[in-house]
């Protein structure tokens, strides 16, 4: 069963394609800035689909939008988290969206854990010889590890 997690951003995307015991696929997709948002959020869907088609995933896991004081930032990050999951959807794979303080939580034991913690504990619990880069990288498997935790929680209680 194939976890495909998605750190979103208009510029840089995270994602990470996992099993509970391996990484199939891990890294970012980039989008120029500059170019129209449209084009850009054109760019994110294709690239998530294409890691659909490639590695069949049974669910998106997916970090949920935090609203800050930025505005202009939030709705650029729920632009992409948006064409992400049209992407699964258009599928058939289920999305399930997490908090940050979840997935730190479920990856460092601390919900309040710093990025730094995360990124470590992620690469520890995979066997990565290094905290994956760049980051939105490693977040989005931080995200995929939380939901593979959180589904074994609900698989073993009724």
């Amino acid at each position: 069963m194939f976890v495909l997690g998605i750190d979103p951003g208009l510029t840089t995307t995270g994602y990470a394609v996992v099993t509970a015991r391996e990484v199939a696929a891990i890294g970012v997709i980039r989008t120029q800035v500059g170019l129209p948002v449209p084009e850009r959020l054109l760019e994110i869907h294709r690239d998530v689909s294409a890691l659909i088609q490639e590695y069949a995933p049974s669910v998106m896991a997916i970090e949920r939008v935090f609203v800050n004081r930025n505005l202009q930032t939030a709705m650029s990050v729920v632009r992409a988290s948006g064409v992400a999951m049209l992407a699964a959807a258009a599928a058939g794979i289920p999305v399930l969206e997490y908090t940050p303080s979840k997935v730190k939580a479920a990856v460092a034991g601390y919900g309040n854990a710093t990025k730094g913690q995360v990124q470590r504990m992620v690469a520890l619990r995979m066997g990565l010889g290094e905290v994956p880069k760049p980051p939105d990288a490693a977040d989005a498997l931080a995200v995929a590890l939380c939901h593979l935790q959180e589904d074994g929680l609900r698989r073993r209680i009724p």
